[in-house]
């Protein structure tokens, strides 16, 4: 019964429209109130010491970080060393695109904040150079995934955190996942290129100026700071929560006396913007705490993960299984929410069949991160539909293919460990 109150309450306020974070807390106060030998005081304390974490403040760091370099001039300095890269290129701007993504998402750490800073500069010219501007904004939004995929992850440190799991060994294991993400969308397009399926149009020619050597000495200090600030984790030099201010007082530096394209005077807004946007994350986080004590106290886990054994033995049905839920979820419930309440439910079982922990939050991630550009709830197409001024009836139409593609990618990584594994065990030595 309290299983039934617990799930059934939650499920129904999620349907009337009630916040993930509130629907969360009032489920688990109406099953404690149900359960005889607890009390709203166990509700109050989970809220406090679940956001009580050293860790966490590195969501809102990276957040922060993100939007310094997004408006600091960062971005387009960027996208000017991947045009010149990979311009000449199969799939030219297409190729351009995705790439710029990848080496935002390095510095990034979301999703949004990736598919709102190349998504500004480049969705026009990928219209320019003959893509339709609903497939224009559908590639962008799926290779803005890449910010949740691509360490620092905000989505990364949030699974650490539910599941007790090194931050750096799960920064390290996602870097050869997500070029593999990135090579199969690039894939994808340049077959849709070649074949005349991305849109008609005029194209007009590129208008690249100067060389290659010129746009990489001009982005030398944004290029600098994915080393900067994952070598100083891995180097041990600081922590990754520690990292997440140094990603923001390089940031901040290079943006506003470097570049000088950040007034000063900006700074406080976006960093009560940055808070803004993360004390929802945490409101999830902090109420998520009493709901997955409570799933425990019921031993729905345990319970789930013997009736899921009892029906196979076998890694890859259940893994199957699983990547099939994550993409569900993953359509109808933002990605950190579905991270704090799936991890202590399917970790259980996973770490049962043999599946390494870092190796099922990459992923966790990649699956999670799928649903972020899947309609009806994709976060990253309403940016995408945003900043390219699209319907979002036709970016939706225009986005499965995408999807798919990265979906073929995901279980190349479920499958084949040694991309999540592989860098950790060499560097870390992870798993010895």
């Amino acid at each position: 019964m309290t299983t039934a109150i617990l799930f059934g309450s939650f499920l129904l306020l999620l349907l009337i429209g009630v916040p993930i974070g509130i629907a969360l807390g009032a489920a688990s106060m109406l099953a404690i109130l149900y359960i005889p030998f607890l009390s709203l005081d166990m509700y109050a304390l989970g809220l406090v010491s679940a956001i009580d974490s050293f860790t966490l403040i590195a969501v809102v760091l990276f957040t922060l970080a993100g939007s310094l370099m997004a408006e600091g001039g960062i971005s387009k300095r960027l996208i000017a060393v991947a045009d010149h890269a990979f311009g000449g290129m199969p799939g030219d701007l297409g190729t351009v695109t995705i790439m710029s993504c990848l080496f935002f998402a390095a510095i990034s750490g979301t999703g949004s904040a990736t598919v709102a800073a190349i998504g500004l500069a480049m969705i026009p010219a990928l219209v320019d150079r003959g893509y339709d501007r609903a497939y224009a904004g559908a590639m962008v939004a799926s290779a803005g995934g890449l910010g949740v995929m691509i360490p620092p992850s905000v989505v990364m440190i949030v699974y650490a955190v539910s599941s007790g799991v090194s931050v750096t060994a799960l920064f390290m294991a996602g870097i050869v996942p997500g070029f593999v993400i990135a090579l199969t969308l690039i894939g994808y397009n340049v077959i849709q290129r070649r074949s005349g399926n991305q849109g008609a149009g005029n194209p007009v020619p590129p208008t690249r100026t100067g060389s290659l050597w010129a746009a990489l000495w001009d982005a030398k200090l944004a290029l600098a700071m994915p080393p900067v600030v994952l070598g100083s984790i891995y180097s041990g030099m600081v922590t990754p929560t520690e990292s997440s201010a140094v990603a923001v007082v390089y940031a901040l530096i290079v943006s506003c006396f470097v570049y000088r394209e950040l007034p000063l005077s900006a700074v406080p807004k976006m960093m009560l913007e940055a808070a803004l946007l993360v004390s929802a994350v945490l409101v999830i986080i902090g109420a998520s705490y009493a709901f997955g004590r409570i799933i425990a106290l019921e031993r729905i886990p345990s319970d789930l993960a013997q009736l899921v054994l009892s029906l196979t033995q076998s890694k890859v049905v259940v893994m199957l299984a699983a990547i099939v839920l994550l993409l569900i979820v993953g359509t109808f419930l933002e990605t950190l929410a579905a991270i704090v309440i799936l991890t202590p439910v399917l970790l259980p079982i996973m770490l049962k069949i043999g599946v390494d922990p870092v190796h099922f939050g990459i992923v966790m991630v990649v699956a999670l991160a799928i649903g972020f550009v899947t309609p009806p709830l994709g976060a990253n197409l309403f940016m995408a539909a945003a900043v390219g001024k699209i319907r979002f009836e036709d970016i939706a139409r225009r986005i499965f293919p995408w999807v798919v593609t990265m979906i073929f990618a995901l279980l190349l990584i479920a499958f084949i460990p040694v991309l999540s594994l592989g860098l950790p065990e060499l560097f870390l030595g992870y798993g010895r």
